[in-house]
């Protein structure tokens, strides 16, 4: 059969047709304006009553109360409705889904996961996840690379994507198999790498395999003991900084899980792209974080989840304060002036269901239009897509989607959407 080659993976004859078939529909030729009670101008929190947006072809050409209707133009009229840019999760897992995290490497092949992997794509882009962060396979290694591919080609629909392939952690660290008989050698959910030059090997090996970013866990296993939170560091300053420079030389940046204390200062101190659940920063590591402008992704929703699904009174016991220590730190974070990204941590609870991170973020203390300034403008920024997504502007990517009401009134909106287009293109009518 003929083989052609595309971004670091080959797809049959058969397919490439199917994908170019798929670009020659999309965008459509002709220009579209959508139309609704409200356009929310993010950067300024300006709501226009009505607003108009004119899309031609993939990008958005006018923004107003009212813009110019092309001869031939495919007017959409959302009614009474808030058009938002599209949402971004800076912190999901496509590979994981719930009941299922702790044992998929032993329990499900790969391909399976992959499949699989793709269906939550999906449902992330229905729900109005435009762009995303996948922040590790979890034992599945660059199978990402070909659904990133996948959406790029037009196969499967999804939102962009920025991937890691695996995570990068230490031997008997998180996310290793470390509850089994040694004797059996159980797979790491994550990619081993104990000092500097074997991070950068690692690093190395996934930008070959078409990673986009590099993943790293810098803390785990993370307890609270009366009151305080106890997180083990994984890897030092010097350590970390070995990752960053390496992924800096590739043109890339490092994102790492670091739940608290030193392991949130090291990683502060390297200059990494984002500081991932960020449960614990001191007045030093949140100093440096406004400094460089690093931000924390505080994943609420997979700490709620958790804390609402514990399998044991114990465990929520547990789980409940872990969460309930978060959200004091979280006010003291906002209080202190951090950057902030939103991102979910969705795959071990449902797909699609993530916007409720939003709802957390304003329900423990910050305003809808801080979160919604920092789920668009800071995520499209620490995904590298400033200036070309995140915002309702001429020039930019015409991701878009429509809410009920009006967010900054009640977020909860930004959970019910009910229009999506990506690239130009209507993905959820």
């Amino acid at each position: 059969m003929l083989y052609f080659r595309l971004r670091n993976f080959a797809l049959p004859a058969c397919a490439v047709a199917l994908s170019l078939a798929a670009h020659a529909q999309q965008p459509p030729a002709a220009p579209i304006v959508l139309h609704a009670a409200r356009l929310l101008q993010i950067d300024t929190g300006t709501l226009l009553q009505p607003g108009e947006i004119l899309v031609e072809g993939e990008r958005i050409r006018a923004v107003g109360s009212s813009v110019e209707h092309p001869q031939g133009v495919r007017l959409i009229d959302l009614g009474d409705a808030t058009l938002l840019p599209g949402l971004i999760d800076s912190h999901v897992h496509l590979f994981l889904h719930p009941g299922a995290e702790d044992l998929q490497t032993v329990e499900e092949s790969v391909p399976s996961r992959t499949l699989l992997a793709a269906q939550a794509a999906k449902a992330d882009l229905m729900a109005g996840f435009t762009a995303e962060r996948d922040m590790g396979t979890e034992g599945a290694g660059s199978a990402d690379t070909a659904i990133r591919d996948a959406i790029n080609a037009g196969i499967i629909p999804g939102p962009r994507l920025r991937i890691s392939g695996n995570a990068i952690s230490i031997l008997g660290g998180h996310e290793d198999a470390i509850h089994y008989n040694p004797a059996l050698h159980v797979l790491s959910n994550a990619d081993y790498a104990n000092s500097s030059d074997q991070l950068i090997e690692v690093i190395r090996r996934q930008h070959k395999e078409g990673s986009d970013f590099v993943k790293i866990y810098e803390t785990g296993h993370d307890t609270v003991v009366d009151g305080n939170l106890r997180s083990p560091y994984q890897y030092t300053e010097a350590q970390l900084a070995a990752a960053v420079e390496e992924a800096r030389r590739l043109g890339t940046t490092v994102g790492v899980h670091a739940q608290g204390e030193p392991g949130t200062l090291y990683a502060a101190q390297a200059g990494v792209a984002s500081i991932d659940h960020a449960t614990q920063l001191s007045e030093e590591t949140m100093r440096l974080m406004r400094e460089k402008h690093i931000p924390a992704v505080p994943t609420f929703a997979i700490f709620d989840y958790f804390a609402q699904h514990a399998e044991s009174p114990a465990q929520a016991a547990r789980e409940k304060a872990l969460l309930d220590y978060k959200i004091r730190e979280f006010k003291k974070q906002i209080a202190a002036g951090i950057p902030f990204a939103v991102g979910s941590d969705v795959g071990p609870f449902p797909h699609g269901t993530q916007a409720r991170e939003l709802e957390l973020m304003v329900q423990f203390g910050m305003k809808p239009l801080a979160v919604l300034q920092a789920d668009m403008i800071n995520g499209a920024k620490l995904l590298g897509w400033e200036r070309q997504i995140g915002q309702l502007k001429p020039g930019y990517f015409a991701d878009i989607v429509a809410v009920p009401g009006n967010p900054l009134e009640d977020i909860t909106a930004v959970e019910r959407v009910s229009f999506v287009m990506k690239n130009g293109v209507v993905v959820r009518p």
